[in-house]
């Protein structure tokens, strides 16, 4: 039997390693050597080898101990019932006299036995056979190699998923505009601040001469690969359907109709679009999304919604509105995740608290502005992680 002490302590250590080291060419096959040397005694494992899948066999890659002169088994066919109940089981203890993956080892002059698991990573599947002498007891040789096993294939499969999320923030970052467009008369700041490596907000400019300019903010319901696809598509919706002069409420109507038919139906969006001219004459539309503050002095206007969200419903009521951004006016566009962000008390940032530090903050500039906004709300939340996506764009007339 195992000291239990002892045991678990280094049983934990392993997990952790497996979990955090990082990544090399024999990470595996070290991980698997460490395995042997740390637990061989208490689970009575011996020598051990290692077969990689290529095509329809598994091909021995590596041996961790010499067989003492006996041959090796080079070669495990996919498609033997040796194989085919390891990979349906993970790991399997081959004690039938019956059929074994390795069968020259019960030709020891000594007792042995394989026991054997499979490693999945996303591209290739291992077979790892050990050598079990006698004393091994079942219940802690399964439970072991079920643990090893998983926990590798765990951070293999992590690990892919993460290449392919930092992939997918590339590109999330490529759709959002990499700075405000230089507008005369106006000074524009944005900042988007995603709580996972990509996010469900989304900010965009649309510059349509001297006269004319368009500023779009969104939110995606939830956060993640699944909010992020959808503001992908909204994103390239909105720079296809949006030009000058064009009918703004159609084409958010159009643009609802297809994320609609084109997504889950728990999956919808919030969206802020408007259109500024040189005189500070603003059209707008507000499809749900949290009401964007105008501020001039001491007075406080908020561009409210002017219909539902994006994606709920197959057809939806949009309006227009509009308003004047008067000189050195500020005009702050913002997601839920900035007010709605907790600190230790549980008490949320509020719009509030938003407008009285815009009012105070005013006669500076915007991206003087948008540094306040951001690094208040981050010490309200005592600095902690973000816990939602969070966006503002400040537009400050001249």
């Amino acid at each position: 039997m195992i000291d239990p002490k002892t045991f678990y302590r280094d049983f934990d250590v392993l997990l952790k390693k497996i979990r955090h080291e990082k990544k090399h060419k024999n990470f595996i096959f070290s991980i698997l050597k460490e395995v042997q040397h740390k637990f061989g005694a208490a689970l009575k494992i011996g020598e051990l080898q290692i077969y990689e899948e290529r095509g329809d066999e598994f091909v021995l890659v590596h041996s961790l101990m010499e067989r003492n002169g006996r041959p090796t088994v080079k070669k495990l066919p996919l498609q033997s019932e040796a194989v085919q109940q390891l990979l349906h089981n993970g790991s399997y203890i081959y004690d039938n006299a019956e059929f074994s993956i390795d069968p020259d080892m019960r030709n020891h002059n000594y007792y042995a036995i394989p026991a054997a698991m499979v490693i999945k990573g996303p591209e290739r599947r291992w077979i790892v056979v050990f050598e079990l002498k006698d004393g091994w007891v079942r219940e802690e040789v399964l439970f072991s190699l079920n643990a090893f096993r998983t926990a590798l294939n765990f951070r293999l499969f992590s690990e892919a998923i993460e290449n392919e999320l930092q992939q997918a923030a590339q590109i999330q970052k490529s759709l959002l505009p990499a700075q405000p467009p230089a507008i005369p008369g106006y000074q524009i700041a944005a900042r988007s601040q995603a709580t996972e490596i990509v996010g469900g907000d989304l900010y965009d400019f649309f510059d349509f001469g001297e006269d004319n300019f368009g500023v779009c903010i969104g939110d995606a319901s939830g956060h993640g690969l699944p909010a992020a696809l959808l503001v992908r598509d909204v994103v390239i919706g909105l720079r296809m359907g949006i030009e000058k002069n064009m009918k703004m409420v159609y084409t958010l109507q159009k643009l609802n109709s297809v994320i609609y038919r084109s997504t889950y139906s728990s999956r919808f969006i919030s969206l802020f679009y408007c259109e500024v001219e040189s005189d500070g004459h603003l059209i707008y539309v507000n499809a749900g999304h949290p009401a964007p503050l105008m501020v001039y002095e001491d007075q406080v206007t908020e561009l409210k919604a002017t219909g539902l969200i994006l994606g709920a419903l197959p057809e939806i009521t949009l309006h227009r509105s509009y308003a004047q951004l008067k000189p050195n006016s500020v005009l702050v566009m913002f997601s839920d995740g900035l007010f709605e962000r907790e600190n230790p008390q549980e008490e949320a940032y509020s719009i509030k608290r938003l407008k009285k530090l815009v009012m105070k903050y005013q006669k500076l500039s915007a991206q003087e502005i948008l540094d306040h906004i951001f690094e208040d709300v981050y010490e309200f939340g005592n600095r902690n992680k973000w816990e939602d996506d969070s966006t503002a764009i400040v537009v400050k007339r001249l």
